[in-house]
């Protein structure tokens, strides 16, 4: 009999919980410069009250913008994002003005003052809570002030519809279109009719 355990292989420690979200974050500075990060390394930190985190190199032109102002916004992502969610990953802010460059708008934020991308479906409005210096990357846990929905998303019995989205996913350096549905939560435990 074939066992699964025995056909793996132990590698050394590495991030390799995938796919994680691929998010697009704004941030400003005191002066008010702006910049657009990509962020993998993102999540949920609690419910109530609502907090998120994301994990920034030190080195990265946002860290100081984010940093100084204790405010950043999570942009969610879609396959129409895809082109500046890589580009935003891999060049600077310091050299390059990534809104333009990316064809994007900047929204106001209803609750902090870096701004929103106005083509993300979601945008999460975030104010910094505390940051750990944890080795190559800092996190930012911050409280989600407000969450900007778009319109087209909501229902008519407004209930979101984030399926309809487009959304994408980072995995293990590749950028994937989330599809099929599988289940709904609790589907496993519901009684059948």
């Amino acid at each position: 009999m074939n066992n699964k355990a025995d056909s793996k292989q132990v590698w050394k420690p590495g991030t390799l919980l995938s796919p994680v979200p691929a998010a697009l974050v704004s941030c400003a500075d005191k002066e008010g410069r702006t910049n657009i990060i990509t962020i993998a390394w993102t999540g949920i930190v609690c419910s109530d009250p609502a907090m998120v985190y994301i994990s920034v190199m030190p080195r990265r032109f946002s860290h100081h913008m984010i940093e100084e102002t204790g405010e950043y916004v999570i942009n969610l992502t879609t396959k129409e994002l895809c082109f500046a969610t890589d580009y935003c990953g891999v060049t600077s802010g310091e050299k390059v003005d990534k809104w333009q460059k990316c064809g994007l708008t900047k929204g106001p934020a209803s609750m902090v003052s870096a701004p929103l991308i106005a083509e993300s479906p979601v945008n999460i409005e975030c104010k910094v809570e505390k940051k750990l210096s944890l080795g190559s990357h800092d996190m930012f846990i911050a409280k989600v002030l407000a969450v900007d929905v778009d319109e087209c998303l909501i229902d008519d019995k407004g209930r979101l519809e984030l399926d309809k989205a487009g959304l994408i996913a980072y995995n293990h350096g590749e950028y994937f279109l989330l599809g099929e549905k599988l289940g709904k939560f609790g589907y496993s435990v519901r009684k059948k009719k």
